[in-house]
């Protein structure tokens, strides 16, 4: 039998519809970014600190062996992306690696935060430099060709928003939830330079890992099974072609602004993320369970943006919906600190401070978490267009290019964040009593202005991209066309 067109062949429950949640595909799809979520939860928020109070690594070397981590990450993402490609397996093309990830992640995570043996100051850094490493890759093993299966599973361009609104919310759950028990009952409770608490945090976090990615990947084997095989086979000597291609498709005009926006976007995230529990801690004086709060209101955010995000997209579309929602929530973002600065918020670890800086923090979330739905789902769309200007179809690459960019600039955001932490004075802190005026308004100052131009500047990036639904419904018909033609040249 000849090799049918991806629009000729859909496979068993991926068909277009217009009520998705009553695919069970759909929530299988979903579920496998509760392990994402998880992991990026505490290499975002809780490694830095981890890493300069537990393990007693400064800031900047801490950061600095994160980066590398990072760096490495975004180049397993190119090969990973170009061998589930290429891939060809009774379990189709991507699922191999899912279930290597099963495997690797869990055991990798929990060793992390529960060190086998006594860590010297020597060790302590060469230990976080290996099992980051190790987490990271285990990651890129199921999260790149999980994330790559969107494109064959759904084709219309409204309701690729509605699986990935669902991923990133279900993400968002997993880590969020987390977090909240992690900072009323685990780390919060007994302290940020405590090894306890992360050691219970690092068990319980292995475990939903584990069972995420066995549902997701269980749960979309018999679709991904049904999808044709590539018709080329992997070999490593490609990659050197794969990394020419990468730069070839940025004369693909589309992939570029997405692309360079993730440069950006990555940087400013990486920072941010890193320095979130110093800023909680340190300059708004909250406990960890005051923390937790904070958490429970930002479990209302993906609810929110699950709704918002498809509806926004369809009515706006794709593009102007993800600056709408950027630009809300960065003008958002530095009201409380500023006020603070300026002796205009609620007093420093009050509730009543607690409760605006959370409904801040919600809604911000919003913003962000739909303009995350937005670009993941332009990205599909760019592996149409891409196919119809080149031929060929690589969704995998496109994918991991696009997460290969903003980790690789990643991570010169955790340094930053890293050499923040250093240049405040911040490295031996242990409580908000060691905590000055003056260094509270010194984080304010190299960090604000930093994070939020970088914002603007990616925004005006995006502004350019130009495939709106009129245009890729014309690259779905032109593809049409050439696979029907192409199936019967070959009957």
């Amino acid at each position: 039998m000849s090799r049918l067109g991806y629009l000729e062949y859909l496979p068993q429950g991926a068909s277009n519809i217009s009520r998705p949640e009553k695919n069970p595909v759909y929530w299988y799809y979903g579920s496998g970014a509760v392990a994402f979520g998880i992991k990026n939860n505490a290499f975002s928020y809780l490694l830095l600190i981890y890493s300069t109070q537990v393990l007693g690594i400064p800031g900047y070397l801490a950061a600095t062996a994160l980066a590398i981590a990072m760096a490495w990450d975004a180049f397993s993402d190119l090969l990973l992306g170009h061998w589930s490609d290429k891939t060809r397996s009774r379990l189709g093309r991507r699922h191999p690696f899912m279930y290597a990830g099963l495997i690797v992640l869990p055991i990798s995570f929990y060793a992390l935060f529960n060190p086998p043996f006594e860590l010297t100051e020597a060790t302590a850094w060469w230990y976080l430099l290996a099992t980051a490493i190790l987490i990271r890759t285990a990651v890129t093993l199921f999260e790149v060709p999980s994330v790559a299966l969107l494109p064959d599973l759904v084709k219309d361009y409204d309701e690729r928003n509605q699986w990935l609104a669902l991923r990133h919310t279900l993400g968002w759950y997993g880590g969020n939830g987390i977090h909240v028990i992690n900072m009323a009952a685990w780390v919060g409770a007994a302290g940020l330079a405590v090894q306890s608490g992360y050691s219970t945090y690092g068990s319980a976090g292995a475990f939903m890992i584990a069972v995420s990615i066995l549902i997701s990947s269980l749960g979309t084997q018999k679709p991904a099974a049904a999808i044709p095989p590539p018709a080329e086979t992997f070999r490593v000597t490609e990659m050197w072609d794969e990394f020419k291609q990468i730069a070839q498709s940025l004369t693909n005009s589309n992939f570029f602004w997405l692309f360079v926006y993730s440069l950006i976007v990555g940087a400013a995230a990486g920072m941010s993320t890193a320095l979130y529990l110093y800023n909680v801690t340190y300059f708004f004086d909250f406990s960890g369970p005051q923390i937790a709060v904070t958490g429970l209101f930002v479990f209302a955010s993906p609810a929110i943006a699950y709704v918002v995000a498809p509806t926004l997209g369809q009515r706006l579309g794709k593009k102007a919906a993800a600056i709408a929602a950027l630009l809300g929530a960065i003008f958002l973002y530095p009201i409380p600190y500023l006020l603070t600065l300026a002796g205009f918020w609620p007093t420093a670890g009050g509730w009543t401070s607690l409760i605006f800086y959370s409904l801040f923090v919600m809604t911000e979330v919003v913003g962000f978490i739909v303009g995350g739905v937005m670009l993941d789902s332009m990205m599909a769309d760019v592996v149409e267009d891409s196919e119809v200007k080149t031929n060929r179809r690589s969704e995998g690459l496109f994918y991991a290019a696009r997460s290969f960019s903003g980790k690789a600039v990643s991570a010169l955001g955790i340094v930053l964040a890293g050499s923040i932490v250093s240049l405040v004075g911040m490295d031996g802190i242990k409580s908000v009593a060691d905590m000055t005026d003056a260094m509270r308004a010194d984080l304010a100052t190299f960090f604000l202005p930093a994070y939020c131009g970088l914002y603007f500047i990616a925004i005006y990036l995006i502004s350019h991209y130009r495939i709106d639904r009129e245009a890729h419904n014309q690259n779905l018909a032109t593809l049409a066309h050439k696979n029907l033609h192409g199936h019967q040249a070959s009957d």
